[in-house]
């Protein structure tokens, strides 16, 4: 079969489509119709007891299992893990909320869920997120190169706005770029400008951002398939737009974009760009009305 890409849907992300709110069970049916592989839930957004209760919707389904967990503790990632492989999740994505500031005091927090991941036979990845342990790029990539084994999730949306960076970033931010994705295992989907975490993917004014991050999803795919040239593995792209606060809003608090359209496009740019970077078969083609043509380069 080789290498494949599996795109994935966040649960999260479904919140505050429509009014009124569709039941759990309707949105898992309206991410299976819409094509996506798998489902992501979020420790973030539901508690242990709403995630347990989405379980019968994935056998239901059949989606593929995605879960991002937020322990406070090295031991709190341990009921995740468990419900990870309730789910047939291939991993888990920390956002670690136990949040030492020295750099010699976070490597064994990080060698800890480590640890527990093992033991629970559960590979996790480390997103690249604010307001958690890898909040900072700088100190992320210091933790690559302390703890060898850690791998991430690359959500760099976040990094964008942490750092202010701009567009094209200077070759030094863009190197640290490249060591987070050479360590990236998966990658989310969301673009970011300098100062707003999720911006509309088809405002002319935002299309240099979309071209950044689809360079970024290219170089991230390229780097994951040297890695596992000759093997048979999924690397998941998960698309992520959140609802509001993070979705931009006008001043009647209607949403300035269509996230629903926005994730199915990203999923067609995702399915693009792995088949630049793999040489496998074209994705499926989208409705036209979901589809973004003729974007400037980057330097434009």
């Amino acid at each position: 079969m080789g290498n494949r890409l599996l795109v994935y849907q966040a649960l999260w992300a479904m919140d505050r489509l429509i009014a009124p709110e569709a039941s759990v069970a309707e949105k898992f049916d309206r991410v299976l119709e819409a094509g996506f592989e798998g489902m992501a839930i979020d420790l973030g957004a539901l508690t242990m007891e709403q995630a347990e209760a989405t379980v019968p919707h994935f056998v239901r389904t059949g989606l593929a299992g995605g879960l991002t967990a937020f322990p406070t503790s090295v031991e709190g990632l341990r009921p995740a893990l468990l419900l990870a492989h309730r789910i047939a999740a291939p991993f888990v994505v920390v956002i670690g909320q136990e949040m030492p500031i020295g750099l010699s005091d976070m490597v064994p927090v990080i060698e800890g869920w480590l640890r527990v991941a093992e033991q629970e036979a559960m590979p996790i990845q480390f997103e690249t997120h604010r307001n958690c342990i890898t909040n900072d790029l700088f100190t992320t990539v210091q933790l690559l190169d302390a703890v060898p084994e850690m791998r991430l999730a690359a959500d760099l949306s976040h990094y964008v706005v942490d750092r202010e960076m701009p567009c094209p970033p200077p070759p030094a931010l863009q190197n640290l770029i490249t060591k987070v994705l050479e360590r990236s295992d998966s990658l989310q989907g969301r673009v970011a400008a300098r100062g707003q975490i999720q911006i509309a993917l088809n405002f002319p004014q935002n299309a240099k951002w979309v071209a950044l991050f689809r360079e970024w999803w290219r170089q991230g795919f390229s780097a994951w398939l040297a890695r596992h040239a000759g093997e048979n593995s999924a690397m998941v792209f998960l698309c992520e737009l959140g609802p509001p606060d993070y979705a931009i809003t006008d001043a009647q608090g209607r949403e300035l974009s269509d996230r629903w359209a926005e994730a199915a496009l990203l999923a067609q740019w995702a399915r693009a760009i792995w088949s630049e970077a793999s040489g496998s078969q074209q994705e499926p083609a989208l409705p036209a009305r979901h589809r973004i043509v003729d974007l400037p380069t980057i330097d434009e």
